[in-house]
């Protein structure tokens, strides 16, 4: 038996593989190593899907100096910069969403936390839209506490999407207006006000095979069940500008490790994927089961009619994963 399918047999059973386990996984052959994956995935989550949406909800100026991020005031970048969007706006938008057949709908925001004027804001809007339609509601709003998470969890939010980025040995490489403890410390406080957490991280800032199995094992100490993985977009402007771009085999052997360390997970296709010469196909066949659909927050993406349609040719069918 090749040492994929041991690791995988082993799992199978409840046992977590170790981070010495996962790196002998690195050298594995590609096709081996996702067709692993792909089993373990359908064995702990079936062919249910998880697709949803984001909008921008305010952009710009935020003043942390994330260096893949076009919406730092520290960069240049040319975006649009605009202050909490209205109430109609959000609602007409999730309402849209939810026609399309898009069970969940996320509002992110830039900045390092919404005041608590703007989540009084927010909190109003989250309430109409559970008026209008059974769409899931997310919330991305940078470092709260537990008082202000929950709030938006009574106004109707369900889960809060709070990225780790990076590990914790390369987190400041990324960043260093805030740490990897600082968002750690706000997945604790949601988890504590009663919410769902989304967290994962970004690939191709630089960092080695090895940091990304570290960010998954803290995504698993953590307990964080959807895991948003983001491939770098440089953006103009930023000083990764020019970071050259992941080969497409790297993204998918790094999905293919996620779905060993997290087997229960659900594993989010998002930023990057409009980059992918399949769009992600490939992916969701390395253990994948979820994406992000439509534009991103400062990048256009791909259309939710579009994603329908590759998740059926995939065998996957739409639904909503914890």
């Amino acid at each position: 038996m090749d040492f994929a399918r041991q690791l995988e047999k082993k799992i199978y059973q409840g046992i977590r593989i170790k981070k010495e386990e996962a790196l002998a996984l690195i050298p594995v052959p590609l096709k081996e190593i996702c067709a692993a994956a792909n089993r373990i995935r359908i064995h702990f989550c079936g062919n249910i899907f998880d697709l949803c949406t984001i909008i921008n909800g305010k952009s710009g100026r935020c003043p942390e100096n994330c260096k893949y991020c076009a919406q730092s005031a520290y960069y240049d970048t040319q975006i649009e910069e605009y202050p909490l969007l209205d109430t109609g706006t959000l609602v007409n938008e999730a309402v849209r969403n939810a026609s399309r057949g898009v069970l969940r709908y996320s509002i992110v925001t830039s900045g390092r936390a919404l005041t608590d004027t703007e989540i009084d804001d927010l909190c109003s809007a989250i309430k109409t839209i559970k008026e209008r339609c059974t769409i899931q509601i997310c919330v991305s709003l940078g470092l709260l506490k537990k008082d202000q998470y929950k709030k938006l969890m009574l106004a109707g939010a369900s889960r809060v999407h709070n990225n780790l980025e990076a590990s914790e040995n390369f987190f400041p490489n990324i960043c260093t207006t805030h740490t990897a403890a600082d968002k750690i410390a706000a997945i604790q406080a949601a988890k504590a006000a009663g919410m769902q957490v989304c967290s994962g991280g970004i690939i191709g800032l630089g960092e080695t095979m090895e940091d990304r199995i570290d960010l998954a094992l803290t995504l698993r100490q953590q307990k964080i069940r959807s895991v948003p993985v983001n491939v770098l977009n440089p953006i103009p402007g930023t000083p990764l500008q020019n970071q050259p771009p992941l080969k497409y085999p790297e993204i998918c052997r790094t999905i293919a490790l996620f779905r060993f360390l997290l087997p229960e997970a659900t594993i989010r296709l998002a930023g990057g994927r409009q980059l992918m010469p399949d769009k992600g196909k490939a992916c969701f066949l390395s253990g994948a089961n979820a994406a992000i659909s439509g534009d991103m927050l400062t990048t256009s993406g791909i259309t939710v009619e579009q994603d329908l349609r590759m998740i059926a040719d995939c065998g996957f069918v739409p639904g909503l994963l914890e």
